[in-house]
């Protein structure tokens, strides 16, 4: 029996695996997040064993037939490594580009950062996290000088008195979580909800609010207007612990309920009730997801919650505050040990000259060796193949043709690339594309840790030996780093690179210095930061202080100016993307395994818009925006607002929709709202 983690979301729920002759099982194991409970998910994780789709040989590309031919490892590094140095020395280093992903372990999403920077010398690397949480972490940093998605565990929020979910369907998205939302009302509690859509999660709301997408800041700013006129702001914490507020009390001055009602299409009343909700308590919660935050303003969105929970005094008081709710695996983890094209290990800013000369010392290279920050993810794949951009890509953890935004346009940047490498499981659609694909681990083949969504460095375990041929992405980088005759060790034993991140991570704001494997296993887990080996780690954070020079948080004024493409005569729906319960990300690994439904995509639309176009539920839809369209299957239900819909982006589609219009400070693509026609 391997006691590990579930592969798929930031839950991390804790399993167990037992060999059963051939087969591996799933038991579910009690660990602070799940209790011992998993999803649908979790339960057929090992649905890819033995399966007949596993890549277990490298794979070359006959560009004159377009054939894939197996070769074995030695070829398949050595044709990289050559193709890489010759590009490198005919257009220079950032000809070669790196795509990670936020489901890559600390150890992978660390040692891809070096392969980049030092092995290749490119600036030009980002990852598919850049999608998922970088308008929460833009925000986080800002306000609190720090960004962990959540500052507490995620059991605080069953002792809140009122919980806060701004664009959340934690219950599909994360369903062994949603016991907590269970425990909280149990004991009293009161749950709100804001979302376009009635989810499962919104049926377990007291409160259920349902904006028109894209509107969640005005919501907030009209929420602070009312506390404040209703004397409900903690002045003594706002004056002690904070600095900027009167600015932001004149900007939400403006936003009275009847002008939110108009903007968002929430009744003034139910914008009266959640203020009255949240000045009514000293213990308050709100937190934030993918729904607030994959806007073009998706950073000032955040900004706006967060200063209504900084008016409250909530952030650092027991039992309340601010946190977002982490997406993919290693969501947080994977932002913060260097594949994100700005930092550094450690959550350091490449552009620091002390972070530089830390990380220099832990790679054995001088400063100036370390190239300065790159494109960030969408900006990247755009420029790929283009005059002065990348004319390679190595890509590991992602499936990019079918969860970047104007998927089409950014699959047409792939095809012009003189080298597109793959490292992955099975033959996703990107894969399909590449000109080398090289088969790696997958997470029961491995160890390594992953950081989940409460800032909780967790450490799964290896229970099988991959299948023959197959080799983990720790081994592909080695390769690939020794090929190019890089500076410095290129360990392949998890424990030693995560020794090696932990020294590189030292003195920077996401510290894990004092974690160790031991620690892990002894502790359930490790929370960062953790700056020694005697220190207990920090499961709540900003008590005494926040991580700004001067301990203040900030409140940070915003605007509201709307969804970078309006409805209009021609398009006028809103488009909202999103997950189902039985799908995860792009579907590569979850659409291959029998036990889950895979019923394809589908448009969910309200029957009143299906009356007006003359569709009637399972019939064929007609989706189109301004970049492509998508014919799918009518799901006609009362539960979505009646000037949108909405479509999942497991499967190829979705995302040839949506708009790559980029927040100014996270680079986020606007993928959760965007102006559609419909027809049947």
């Amino acid at each position: 029996m391997t006691d590990t983690h579930c592969p798929y979301c930031s839950l991390q729920c804790g399993m167990t695996l037992t060999r059963r002759g051939p087969a591996l099982e799933v038991s579910a194991r009690s660990f602070p997040v799940n209790d011992g409970a998993l999803c649908r998910k979790g339960w057929t994780a090992t649905g890819l064993r033995g399966s007949r789709e596993r890549l277990t040989t490298p794979l070359v590309r006959d560009r004159a037939t377009g054939e894939l031919t197996a070769v074995g490892w030695d070829d398949a590094l050595d044709r990289i490594a050559g193709r890489l140095a010759a590009l490198r020395a005919e257009h220079g280093s950032d000809a070669n580009a790196v795509f990670g992903g936020g489901g890559l372990t600390n150890e992978k999403a660390y040692l891809l950062g070096k392969l980049a920077r030092v092995a290749l010398g490119t600036s030009q690397i980002d990852y598919n996290g850049r999608w998922c949480m970088s308008s929460a972490a833009s925000a986080a940093n800002q306000a609190f000088g720090i960004d962990r998605g959540l500052p507490f565990p995620l059991a605080d929020i069953e002792r809140t008195d009122v919980l806060v979910l701004v664009g959340s369907n934690l219950a599909e998205t994360m369903p062994p979580a949603a016991r907590h939302l269970d425990r909280l009302r149990e004991r009293g509690g009161r749950l709100v909800v804001i979302d376009p859509r009635r989810t499962p999660t919104a049926e377990r709301a007291d409160l259920f609010l349902q904006p028109v997408p894209g509107t969640d800041l005005p919501l907030a700013l009209g929420v602070l207007h009312l506390l404040d006129a209703a004397g409900a702001v903690d002045e003594a914490y706002v004056a002690s612990r904070t600095t900027g507020f009167e600015e932001v009390r004149r900007s939400a001055a403006a936003w009275w309920p009847e002008r939110v009602e108009r903007v968002t299409g929430i009744e003034a009343g139910q914008v009266r009730e959640l203020a009255a909700l949240l000045g009514g308590t000293r213990k308050a919660m709100v937190l934030t997801a993918r729904g607030a935050e994959q806007h073009a303003q998706g950073t000032a969105t955040v900004l706006a919650w967060i200063d209504v929970a900084l008016a409250l005094g909530l952030p650092g008081r027991p039992d309340a505050g601010y946190g977002c709710l982490t997406g993919q695996g290693n969501g947080q983890g994977g932002r913060e040990h260097g594949q994100k094209a700005d930092q550094l290990p450690g959550y350091r800013s490449i552009t620091d000259r002390a972070d530089r000369v830390h990380v220099a010392r832990v790679w054995g290279v001088t400063p100036e060796e370390i190239p300065g920050p790159g494109r960030s993810a969408y900006e990247l794949l755009t420029a790929l193949g283009t005059p002065g951009g990348p004319r390679s890509l190595l890509v590991f953890g992602s499936n990019i043709v079918v969860s970047a935004p104007n998927a089409l346009a950014v699959t047409e940047r792939l095809a012009a690339l003189d080298l597109l490498v793959v490292a992955d499981i099975v033959m996703s659609e990107t894969a399909a594309m590449a000109d080398v694909v090289l088969p790696v681990t997958q997470w029961a083949e491995e160890t390594g840790t992953m950081t989940n969504l409460e800032g909780r460095v967790i450490l799964r375990e290896q229970a099988v030996s991959p299948p023959e041929g197959v080799r983990s992405d720790l081994d592909v980088i080695a390769g690939l780093a020794s090929r190019l005759a890089a500076p410095g060790d290129w360990p392949t034993e998890p424990e030693e690179v995560f020794a090696e991140l932990c020294a590189a991570s030292t003195g920077g704001r996401a510290d894990y210095a004092g974690i160790s494997y031991r620690r892990i296993r002894a502790e359930n887990g490790v929370f960062w930061p953790c700056p020694s080996a005697s220190h207990p780690g920090t499961p709540r954070m900003f008590a005494d202080s926040f991580a700004h020079p001067d301990g203040r948080a900030r409140f940070v004024p915003v605007e509201h100016h709307g969804p970078a493409e309006g409805v209009s005569a021609a398009y006028p729906i809103h488009l909202t993307t999103g997950r189902v319960l039985a799908q995860y990300q792009s579907g590569a690994q979850t659409r291959r395994i029998r036990e889950l439904p895979d019923e394809g995509a589908f448009v969910e639309l309200h029957p009143l818009l299906a009356t007006r176009i003359g569709v009637r539920d399972g019939e064929p839809v007609l989706v189109r925006t301004a970049r492509g369209e998508l014919k799918a299957p009518a799901r006609v239900v009362a539960t979505i607002r009646p000037d949108t819909v909405f479509v999942p982006f497991h499967w190829v589609g979705a995302n040839r929709l949506t708009n790559d219009a980029l927040d100014p400070v996270s680079r986020m693509p606007e993928f959760k709202v965007c102006a559609c026609a419909v027809s049947g």
